[in-house]
């Protein structure tokens, strides 16, 4: 049901019964190695292209989330996933391998957000039984679009951030409320496009902070929550100085966050000893360390309530040639252990 101005109550509570993670080798050697399902060990995949093997991570990631619960890919009645490439050919490529129905995304790194708001609106009423949903990335393909490839050896600005080479996956299914310590989606908050008129590509967290904090606190306001309600509230991918900003603007806003309490999927993946200037960002990103760190965390009871504010920058290649400003949205959701 519709709850304030741009936000949906899921009152059914979809149920997150399984999860997949498929990561490149620069991701298995951050923090979060012992999360993942499958780490490979070169970004090929044994594809002849950077945007096959990119396929391959998201149908790697769907293929262990069904087997994990013992199913086959024609159990499950939609798919909802998307990527950054043109026209998102890696996911369309996966859909047609894993030939489930499907709906393709695309809100940037917001996408993996998007997902899992439109597949628990879908469960919660009852438009499915079992909903796959996920988002992917690969660095030297997104790379190569959006800024240059990575054989050229650009120089980055510390603003830059680091593409994650992963896909995550999340099914979802009707909660039959026959078992307990279940994962559930209790919400979702939709964002507004907001434009404060950054253009430089090399700055997506500083362009994106306005929009994750927006949609932050619209979620607050239209569940009239207190700030103190979560134990975590995760971005997607606003690395260092985006995570700062946003920090300050829900500040200016009335939410002031307790330390410890406000962190960012791009910070979390990587060591400091790995060079990505100011974190990790794509759309895998908030994925991976979603359907792998953070729920496995809300399992050992590290956390009982988690929102996630999934960050997209939806600029093009085309729209830079053209000196375009970069639009910017957020969708957060909300993940409960009940």
């Amino acid at each position: 049901m519709l709850s304030g101005k741009q936000s949906w109550l899921f009152q059914n509570h979809p149920v997150i019964t399984s999860t997949g993670v498929s990561v490149g080798p620069f991701e298995g050697q951050g923090h979060l190695r012992d999360d993942f399902d499958i780490i490979h060990d070169d970004l090929w995949l044994n594809e002849d292209s950077y945007e096959k093997a990119h396929r391959v991570l998201l149908e790697e990631a769907a293929s262990c989330a069904i087997e994990k619960k013992g199913l086959k890919n024609e159990d499950i009645q939609f798919l909802f996933a998307g990527d950054l490439v043109n026209q998102i050919t890696p996911t369309s490529f996966a859909a047609r391998t894993m030939a489930i129905p499907y709906l393709g995304l695309f809100g940037a790194c917001s996408t993996s957000m998007e997902g899992l708001a439109l597949a628990a609106f879908v469960v919660n009423y009852r438009g499915a039984e079992k909903v796959l949903t996920g988002a992917s990335s690969h660095n030297a393909a997104i790379e190569k679009q959006f800024r240059y490839p990575t054989e050229y050896g650009g120089q980055k600005p510390p603003t830059a951030q680091w593409t994650v080479t992963g896909a995550g996956t999340a099914l979802l299914e009707q909660n039959k409320k026959a078992a307990s310590n279940q994962i559930v989606v209790k919400s979702a908050t939709i964002g507004k496009v907001i434009d404060l008129g950054m253009a430089d590509p090399f700055n997506m967290g500083g362009a994106m902070a306005p929009a994750a904090a927006d949609t932050i606190a619209a979620h607050f306001s239209d569940f009239n929550l207190k700030p103190d309600h979560y134990d975590l509230i995760v971005t997607g991918d606003l690395g260092k100085i985006g995570q700062a900003t946003a920090q300050d603007l829900l500040e200016q806003k009335g939410l002031k966050l307790k330390e410890g309490r406000f962190r960012d999927c791009g910070l979390m993946l990587y060591k400091d000893d790995q060079n990505v200037q100011s974190g990790g960002s794509g759309a895998g990103c908030s994925a991976t360390v979603l359907y792998g760190h953070l729920l496995n965390e809300m399992k050992k009871g590290t956390y009982k309530r988690i929102l996630l504010a999934a960050t997209g920058a939806l600029l093009s290649p085309l729209t830079v040639q053209q000196n375009e400003s970069i639009p910017c949205i957020a969708h957060a959701v909300s993940i409960e252990m009940e």
